[in-house]
């Protein structure tokens, strides 16, 4: 199974391809330059259980990171991941404003 996970802007959210399918997305308001507010994630259950989820979020995170942006996880999976993940901690802003 081959993983891509892409920033799908004028939707406002990342997307995941599993071998070229949408297998799931996660859902962002943007806040300023440099703060994304995400609430909501979501996998088609045909992937579910097989790890697509974690890798959403895993990728999702890393291109925030390389953008320099923070994010508010309001989105109890991702939150939930973030906390099993400390290396992403820092990547969390406690506020919406910007």
């Amino acid at each position: 199974m081959s993983y891509l996970v892409e920033d799908a802007p004028a939707r406002r959210r990342f997307e995941i391809l599993v071998d070229d399918a949408l297998a799931g997305f996660t859902a962002y308001r943007p806040r300023g330059a440099d703060v994304l507010v995400f609430t909501h994630t979501e996998v088609d259950p045909e992937f579910r259980g097989k790890g697509v989820g974690e890798a959403l979020i895993r990728g999702t995170l890393d291109e925030v990171r390389r953008r320099g942006a923070r994010v508010v996880p309001r989105c109890p999976f991702m939150a939930a991941f973030i906390d099993r993940h400390p290396a992403y901690a820092d990547l969390v802003t406690a506020t919406e404003e910007q």
